[in-house]
């Protein structure tokens, strides 16, 4: 194995919220970890140094959800092809859902996906388990099994659950093993196989809708048997502000509850389908602008504490049929933080806020050690240039999906190096380089 090399980042506006530093400072590495900021130690002598003037360098962005399609449906994207363009993104760790073919239930498939991960080299990977044996819903999966071979959390996706009984059940399994359990709030009953959300513009189009209560009589019931069963519970794609409301009344009852918010619900609206442009299709639907508002005030107060890419990336056919027939979900690694860098350019949030729903935001929802730039932690990096400005092309996607609403969005800020675990996996101008 070769030694890692020893780098120096020097002078770069090193913005890291956990540990409340935002200042120009230099950085240096060695070992794969945060060695020491300002001056090196005595003796330290970096083989590598990156320029970061005038650019930001904070902890490598953390995405709590993005669906890699691999193994069982490589022809929408594979694992290697959706990590590169996370590395060119700034992300350092993403968490998998489950929903792959086979399943994420066994020891076994996580394995295999952990190693595809390691020999692409270019991101963390942490699998999420299923929550149920093949995602039926009726028999519980082997959690501890899952825990032990590496899944961060278990989840059963949009799958419903057989009835109430089992999803008590399955929280009180998840909470013996202290495993969090990632929910995508939904009634399926009251969601009857909509595509829009429940309101006037679904009606004028004549689209069958989603109504918001199909979100909140979800997140009430999941609440109530988390503190019947003890689980520690997180709400994945909050799409409503009711939603976003309860979350506040949770937090303040002292509930072991956590949120975050796909970044499209924070830009985009009902209005956006008028079209029937099958991209703007996604599950939770683009709900009303107030819905966005009470979602935005929620990311800023702190009680929506992530935000994720909820990356969904599908080949072209499977958006080309009519909106209600086409797969929901869009490609969304690339832009993950540019739109988020755009609420603070629209004053939603400040610059240290929003690095952190990207980084120590997440991993604190998983307990994890990462998302900050400590001394002896690992080193993962995202520098970026907040002065590029850059023009939305889905053709120019590392992702193999290209479904994307945002083709044509003037964007804030590209991403020039990233480096995993003190390892440079992505940089701008090599890459560049490379493909002219």
């Amino acid at each position: 194995m070769k030694k890692k090399k020893d780098i120096s980042i020097l002078g770069g506006r090193v913005i890291d919220p956990a540990n409340g530093l935002d200042e120009i400072i230099d950085l240096h590495i060695s070992g794969g970890k945060i060695l020491a900021l300002g001056e090196p130690p005595d003796g330290f002598q970096a083989s590598v140094t990156i320029d970061a003037g005038d650019q930001v360098v904070c902890p490598g962005l953390i995405d709590l959800s993005a669906n890699l399609r691999e193994p069982g449906a490589e022809h929408k994207a594979t694992i290697a092809s959706e990590t590169l363009a996370a590395a060119s993104s700034g992300i350092t760790t993403i968490c998998c859902t489950p929903d792959t073919y086979p399943v994420i239930d066994t020891p076994a498939v996580v394995g295999q996906i952990r190693h595809k991960a390691r020999k692409a080299g270019y991101c963390r990977l942490l699998p999420q388990g299923a929550l149920t044996q093949a995602l039926k819903g009726d028999r519980l999966s082997e959690m501890a099994a899952l825990k032990a071979a590496g899944c961060i959390a278990v989840t059963n996706t949009y799958t419903p659950l057989a009835n109430t009984l089992v999803q008590r059940r399955a929280m009180e399994y998840a909470s013996t093993f202290d495993l969090l359990i990632i929910l995508r709030p939904e009634d399926h009953h009251l969601n009857n196989n909509g595509c829009a959300h429940e309101g006037k513009v679904a009606d004028r189009l004549g689209l069958p809708g989603i109504p918001e209560a199909a979100e909140t009589v979800a997140v009430a019931r999941d609440l109530a048997l988390a503190e019947t069963t003890g689980a520690v519970i997180h709400f994945h794609a909050l799409s409503s502000a009711s939603a976003a409301r309860t979350m506040a009344w949770a937090k303040r009852e002292g509930r072991r509850v956590s949120a975050d918010v796909a970044i499209h619900q924070l830009h985009l609206g009902e209005l956006d389908i008028e079209g029937f442009d099958s991209n703007h299709h996604v599950r939770p639907p683009l709900r009303s602008d107030g819905d966005r508002e009470g979602l935005r005030d929620a990311v800023a107060k702190d009680v929506i504490q992530a935000i994720c890419s909820d990356h969904q990336p599908h080949e072209a056919d499977a958006k080309a049929s009519p909106f209600p027939d086409t797969e929901p979900g869009i490609s969304g690694l690339e832009t993950l933080l540019p739109l988020t860098l755009k609420l603070v350019d629209q004053g939603v949030l400040d610059l240290s806020s929003a690095i952190a729903r990207l980084t120590s935001g997440p991993a604190d929802i998983l307990g994890l050690p990462l998302g900050r730039l400590t001394p002896k932690h690992p080193a993962d990096i995202c520098i970026f240039d907040p002065n590029q400005r850059w023009v939305v092309d889905k053709e120019r996607f590392l992702s193999a999906g290209k479904n994307t609403p945002f083709s044509g969005w003037e964007m804030p800020a590209r991403v020039t190096h990233t480096l995993l675990k003190g390892r440079l996996v992505y940089s701008q101008n090599r890459y560049e380089k490379d493909a002219s």
